[in-house]
């Protein structure tokens, strides 16, 4: 992490997303868990990552992989005990790595004991004001209550049956039937929510993860979704109300503790809302990830990436893959290189060397840009997205969508760290579960242990990167301005002596004048930039 002089950590760090069920499986029952992480955290060390944030580990039916939570202060026995996660904090702590928590505030499990305490209670009982219940339309009350669509597609009210058998309210979700929607008007569920950020606080973590972060405050009028009316539960401004109260918890914390929003928000200024002083500290930005390899394209994102933080002074993020979306590797091999979920489907042509050219690039950009750079488990190995077989998917956005939407499982694979074969030391040595999810055999020269020492591997390249960036006082946290360059390339200069440079045209272009080469994404061609490739120069200007 380069930052300015006592800066936040989480300005520039570059921060690591663990899938804990797929990242490292400890005990050889084919699922990943806390033990597999800790045995881990000197891969991540010696990748050079500042922190670690963890997708879901709590108490869950798994109806969604685990966001669909029971217990909000403790870990699924699948992945381990509470105690050891304290100990995973520690040792992460003691290796100079933070670590951040996924906070699930939208909604719970079917299973979580609020809920099931509504279900027993039945029509009008205080326990359902924790929710969204209501009677159906209709005479009879059997038609839903709206017609609004659901964030994975499909239908967002169940009908319940009465304690007595017969048929009852209606409740919303805005994802699956298992995963209802807390009501956040209600007193209770905030000091809950304020309650749970301290439990995590106070085991030492450094951050924390908001799902879903803008979808929390409904109208309760519950009006239909209308092209010219206000959306009827995404970013409505009571939203803001919670994160002040949030921050103001995260405030009284020693170490700089962050909240940092998942915020799926096209209008970039909306967006900039949930960053201001007194809110989140940080939020995703998924215009750059969902964004054409196409420098025209990217320049207008990073642009106006930039423009939208600037007013809040809030760190902009750059991400290229996640645990929902499909890996880059994969996306950039493709002739349409964005990303959205309207228009993820199977079967599409993927060029895989291309797509890891690009990947080489893209990682060398983000991690040059100003603010803060995530890199999602795998991208270090060169990952592709995996055509799981149907008969093993279990992201229920697969169904949901009518078996449209392959769902996300293909990038949600278990990773390879070594041999020759599956389960590529995901599991330990004579363990005879496969992993919950099946890996490609042609992954053996994309495990940890075979791009070890190889100086042109990914797993080089961002080791070598992310040093780099640490070692650069102008990289990380700070201020960029864009250099003269051809169409179709970005250069840009950062800090008084160091400049970034993609070429994205078909060409191979001359290199701007420079002092020393620092790192490039592929082999240059003397004194051209070949396409698809970004450099790292020492522009000798100081």
């Amino acid at each position: 992490m380069s930052t300015a002089d006592n800066s936040p950590w989480w300005r520039g760090a570059v921060i690591y997303q663990v899938y804990p069920r797929s990242f490292a499986d400890g005990n050889g029952d084919g699922i990943g868990d806390i033990a597999g992480i800790r045995s881990r955290l000197n891969h991540l060390s010696a990748l050079g990552v500042d922190a670690i944030w963890f997708s879901p580990w709590y108490p869950s039916p798994m109806a969604d992989a685990g966001y669909d939570v029971a217990d909000y202060r403790d870990i699924d026995p699948i992945f381990g005990t509470l105690p050891e996660v304290e100990a995973l904090i520690a040792e992460a702590h003691a290796l100079g790595i933070r670590t951040i928590v996924d906070v699930v505030p939208n909604h719970c499990s079917d299973k979580h004991p609020w809920f099931q305490a509504a279900l027993a209670a039945g029509p009008g009982a205080p326990e359902r004001d924790l929710f969204w219940f209501r009677p159906g339309r209709g005479p009879n009350g059997d038609q839903r209550p709206t017609d609004w669509v659901g964030e994975f597609g499909g239908e967002t009210w169940t009908r319940t049956t009465n304690p007595d058998g017969t048929p009852g309210d209606w409740y919303l979700h805005l994802f699956t039937a298992e995963q209802p929607d807390f009501n956040w008007e209600h007193p209770l569920v905030r000091a809950e929510f304020e309650d749970i950020l301290r439990f995590w606080f106070d085991r030492g973590v450094d951050g924390i993860r908001i799902d879903s972060a803008g979808l929390l405050v409904k109208d309760g009028t519950l009006p239909e979704t209308l092209p010219d009316k206000p959306h009827p539960f995404r970013d409505l401004d009571g939203v803001h109300d919670v994160y002040r109260a949030w921050r103001r918890i995260a405030d009284e914390y020693p170490g700089d503790r962050a909240l940092i929003g998942e915020v799926w928000m096209p209008d970039r200024q909306r967006f900039a809302n949930y960053l201001r002083p007194d809110e989140l500290h940080a939020a995703f930005n998924f215009d750059f990830l969902g964004c054409a390899w196409d420098a025209s394209a990217l320049r207008e994102s990073i642009d106006g990436t930039l423009h939208a933080h600037a007013p809040v002074g809030a760190p902009a993020t750059w991400v290229l893959s996640n645990h929902d979306v499909t890996r880059h590797v994969t996306r950039y091999g493709r002739e349409d290189t964005t990303f959205s979920f309207a228009k993820k489907r199977e079967g599409i042509h993927t060029d895989l060397e291309l797509g890891t050219v690009r990947a080489r690039a893209a990682a060398l950009l983000s991690l040059a840009l100003p603010g803060a750079a995530y890199v999602y488990q795998g991208e270090e190995l060169g990952l592709w997205e995996v055509d799981v077989p149907p008969a093993e998917r279990t992201d229920p956005m697969w169904p949901r969508s009518g078996y449209v939407d392959p769902g996300r499982d293909g990038c949600r694979v278990p990773l390879p760290w070594s041999g020759d074969a599956p389960p590529f030391g995901f599991s330990p040595d004579g363990a005879t579960t496969a992993p919950w999810l099946s890996q490609p055999a042609d992954w053996k020269g994309r495990t940890a242990q075979a791009q070890t020492g190889d100086p042109s591997s990914m797993l080089a390249l961002y080791q070598a990167a992310i040093r780099i960036r640490r070692a650069e006082a102008g990289l990380g946290d700070g201020p960029m301005h864009w250099l003269e360059a051809p169409d179709d390339v970005l250069a840009f200069a950062r800090g008084d002596d160091f400049a970034c440079v993609v070429n994205l045209s078909g060409v191979p272009v001359p290199l701007p004048a420079h002092q020393t080469r620092l790192l490039a994404s592929g082999p240059l061609a003397g004194d051209l930039l070949p396409p698809d490739t970004t450099v790292w120069l020492r522009t000798g200007t100081v």
